[in-house]
């Protein structure tokens, strides 16, 4: 369990370069402040942020699998480090920007493989599931309980996070034709929430 201190710090730091990256890219391209509808970045420049992306998720798996001896505490720490990463940051643009203006401040979150939005609690509370999840597991392989999935916990966890996953991407094309979103789709990411812990306990509960 000690794993945890240098992977936090690890994930916090690395929050923070994240954070930096976007300061300089609000400077250039939204010097009055964040806010939709989104400006078209230039194709080389969307590249590059998109490449930059697909490294940081590389990163956070490889500290996980670092910090991990076996493939459960492998998945566990990159859960782990991609949730307090995606926390950390928000907290470090409030630090540099004093920005978001509230947990439902409305924020771009991806650009792979289309556009994501959705306000700032949405991505906390998956970051918060995730790190949890990934102390239970990690604690729980290290008292000897092994992990066997049934194709049922699989299907579930995968249902509940395509859920979710809908309703950060499914206006993508109305950000990328450079108009407002609509209302976020709360009911939906409740429940993929909702179907995503209760498929966990379940497992944990059998176990």
């Amino acid at each position: 369990m000690k794993k945890f201190i240098p992977l936090s710090l690890f994930a916090v730091c690395f929050a923070l370069v994240e954070a930096a990256v976007v300061v300089y890219l609000r400077q250039l391209y939204y010097p009055e402040g964040f806010s939709f509808p989104l400006k078209v970045l230039p194709h080389s420049t969307l590249w590059i942020e998109m490449l930059r992306e697909a490294a940081t998720l590389v990163m956070l798996f490889s500290a996980g699998a670092l910090a991990g001896r076996g493939a459960w505490q492998k998945f566990a720490f990159f859960m782990y480090a991609f949730g307090l990463w995606d926390i950390f940051y928000y907290v470090w643009l409030k630090v540099f920007l004093n920005w978001p203006e509230g947990l439902l401040t409305a924020d771009i979150l991806f650009l792979l493989p289309v556009a994501w939005w959705g306000p700032v609690l949405a991505p906390v509370i998956v970051a918060l599931s995730l790190c949890i999840s990934a102390v239970v597991i990690v604690h729980l392989d290290e008292r000897g309980h092994l992990f066997k999935l049934k194709k049922v916990d699989v299907a579930w966890v995968a249902f509940g996070a395509l859920i979710i996953l809908y309703t950060f991407m499914a206006d993508y094309k109305i950000l990328e034709a450079g108009e407002n979103p609509p209302p976020y789709r709360w009911g939906f990411f409740v429940l993929g929430e909702a179907i995503g812990i209760i498929a966990f306990v379940k497992m944990l509960l059998r176990k």
